[in-house]
């Protein structure tokens, strides 16, 4: 399984094997991960699942598509060019070592 490295808001880093498939939102709230808060469940419509795809990371991850650019505009906290919405990125084998900060606020 791909292994997906978050990065607390402490700067604790968790490891965690995400089935492929499995959006890098849905592995944070299945193993308890602090931060990414998710209040729309994943349905592209709330930006509460905000992240920073790390400079470290060596995943390939897709583009953001227009509707995931137009939410990112409505972020808590700062949006950067690596920011993301984790509901969007749904984990394939290629992203194995996508390392993500989860940002100071959500929502």
């Amino acid at each position: 399984m791909p292994i997906v490295t978050y990065i607390l808001r402490d700067g604790d880093r968790r490891e965690i094997d995400v089935p492929a498939g499995t959006s890098v939102m849905e592995a944070a709230i299945h193993n308890n991960v602090r931060g990414i808060d998710a209040e729309c469940g994943g349905c592209l419509s709330c930006a509460t699942c905000h992240v920073y795809v790390d400079a470290s990371s060596t995943a390939e991850i897709p583009s953001a598509d227009d509707s995931e650019l137009e939410l990112l505009d409505g972020v808590a906290a700062e949006r950067r060019p690596e920011s993301r919405l984790s509901c969007q990125l749904v984990v394939m084998p290629a992203m194995h070592g996508l390392v993500v900060q989860i940002p100071p606020k959500q929502g």
